[in-house]
């Protein structure tokens, strides 16, 4: 029997009521479910965004930046529609896998089954930092500094992919790397507000009492037991939008300081990026509702950011390049380890071998070490520059599969 007909006869099986055009159609919407499934499970649309914005760029850059900085919505570029307005959603579904961990059950509580990827995360963070400071000293120059920030990042699809293809789907790295790369983001989040506000204007902190009294807005939703997530968006994340803006701080944060006041459960039963379909909570529903939204919509911040020349590299793309890769892998190893000697061990299963590899695959900070390239240079060059040194980290991919081959690390079902 041909397989479509199988199909269609088991998921007809499935419900005794369906009729066979219905079954046609379930197992149609199935099927076109599993494939888009696919593409976000892979980064499909910000790698087609990437390769897009590459190649205009290089092929017809007037038209390429053209398009990204002249009217696109109204008096509102492409690039301020996507990096300003669109991440704030990007930062959003991070903040609510950062509310989740934080919930009782959740990978952050308790504390002390956190502490050692915490550990490694903040080596993550600081050897990047050590590894570009100390490369910019012999070889970079005092211009190049503010580029500190780009390699602090981990790509949280590009890390789980890389994890699961390196290691197997059930493997307790993959847990390791997913709590260190929401952390890393945590901590990113951090950076971008106090490390590059906008570059020409002042901060102006008064305007952050708008932000605050959206938080209070928020609260008082969350004690009306309000359900929907659209008043906390509207009359929470509209205000916290201007509020950063007007300050002069990044406006993509601004949905950061709203979500925590979702209501959710009192505990979380699931880990992150797992759905709970018991749960209808807000915070759960904003979620489920929007990430597909954001999964789709990293085509337009692929072709937001990366569309930069060939010929753009130069000392800040190693300097980029070489701090996610030497100093995400150093830092994460030697502080992991020393929170192993400190009585709080690696997951259960997971070794020297896999540590080291796991820092390797962090080294692909990609989405948000693009995001803070545009924000810590002003100069179009160097901007471009540290854009293709993020670019190039999906190089670590290949590197930590050679390496998990040379250890002898296999993949666990």
């Amino acid at each position: 029997m041909p397989i479509f007909y199988t199909n269609v006869f088991r998921t007809a099986e499935l419900n005794a009521e369906l009729s066979l055009d219905r079954a046609v159609t379930v197992w149609y919407e199935l099927a076109m479910l599993k494939r888009i499934n696919l593409l976000r499970e892979f980064s499909i649309p910000l790698l087609a965004g990437v390769l897009t914005a590459l190649a205009w760029a290089n092929i017809a850059p007037d038209s390429y930046h053209k398009f990204n900085h002249n009217h696109f919505l109204g008096p509102l570029s492409f690039h301020f529609v996507t990096n300003d307005i669109f991440m704030a959603f990007f930062f959003a579904i991070a903040a609510v896998e950062i509310t989740q961990s934080c919930l009782p059950g959740g990978d952050l509580n308790p504390l002390k089954k956190a502490v050692n990827p915490l550990l490694a995360t903040v080596g993550g963070v600081l050897g990047p930092i050590g590894v570009y400071l100390a490369l910019n000293s012999l070889v970079g120059s005092p211009a190049l500094t503010n580029g500190w920030g780009i390699p602090t990042a981990t790509d949280i699809a590009f890390a789980w992919l890389a994890a699961r293809l390196v290691f197997g789907k059930n493997h307790p790295v993959i847990a390791f790397l997913l709590l260190l790369a929401i952390a890393d983001d945590a901590i990113g989040l951090v950076i971008i507000a106090l490390f590059y506000p906008a570059p020409v204007l002042p901060v102006a902190p008064h305007w952050l009492m708008l932000t605050v009294a959206a938080m209070l807005i928020a609260l008082i939703l969350r004690r009306r037991q309000v359900k929907s997530y659209w008043p906390y968006l509207l009359c929470g994340g509209v205000p916290s939008w201007f509020g950063l803006f007007k300050a002069h701080l990044h406006p993509a944060l601004a949905l950061v300081f709203i979500i925590p006041f979702l209501p959710h459960p009192p505990r979380e039963a699931k880990h992150m990026f797992e759905e709970d379909p018991k749960d209808y909570s807000p915070l759960a529903r904003f979620e489920h509702e929007w990430k597909i939204i954001v999964d789709f919509g990293l085509f337009m911040f692929g072709l937001a950011n990366a569309g930069v020349g060939f010929s753009a590299m130069n000392a800040v793309t190693g300097l980029v390049f070489c701090a996610l890769l030497f100093g995400k892998v150093t830092g994460i190893f030697f502080f992991a380890l020393l929170g192993k000697k400190l009585g709080f061990p690696l997951p259960h299963g997971m070794g020297k071998r896999h540590l080291l590899v796991a820092g390797i695959i962090a080294g692909i900070g990609f989405t948000v070490a693009l995001f803070v390239a545009g924000e810590a240079f002003t100069d179009p060059a160097v901007q471009g520059a540290a854009k293709m040194g993020a670019i190039l980290s999906v190089a670590v991919f290949p590197v930590a599969m050679a390496a998990a081959k040379l250890l002898g690390i296999g993949k666990r079902g």
